[in-house]
């Protein structure tokens, strides 16, 4: 059995910031990628950021200059900073992770998702 926690959003003023963090626990073996994606009512799911196990990152171009993706391999976390927020950025902040489990099988896992709301 394998969890992904979110943690961090909330109601922030447009041109604030916000830490999201994202804790993978359980029947892990080995994780090769996590990432960020969002989904705001109405509209399909969408990558924001990702990062690979060798620390390769990759972003969606309505986030880039804003947001920075960055993992800590030991906790099994994964953190998205997000600076400049507009309201646009009003969203469910899903964490996934592409991982292999104790049993050796490997599939994306989801987190519950965390609201961000972007307003003033």
């Amino acid at each position: 059995q394998v969890q992904l926690v979110e943690s961090g959003g909330g109601l922030v003023q447009p041109g604030g910031s916000l830490r999201l963090s994202c804790v993978a626990s359980g029947s892990i073996f080995s994780i090769y990628g996590m990432g960020w994606y969002r989904q705001a009512p109405g509209k399909q799911r969408d990558l924001v950021a990702s990062i690979t196990s060798g620390g390769s990152t990759a972003y969606a171009d309505f986030v880039k200059d804003r947001f920075t993706i960055s993992r800590d391999a030991a906790k099994n976390t994964v953190y998205l900073q997000m600076n400049i927020l507009k309201p646009e950025d009003t969203a469910v902040y899903y964490c996934n992770a592409d991982l292999r489990t104790r049993h050796l099988t490997r599939r994306n896992y989801w987190g519950q998702g965390t609201q961000v709301t972007v307003s003033s």
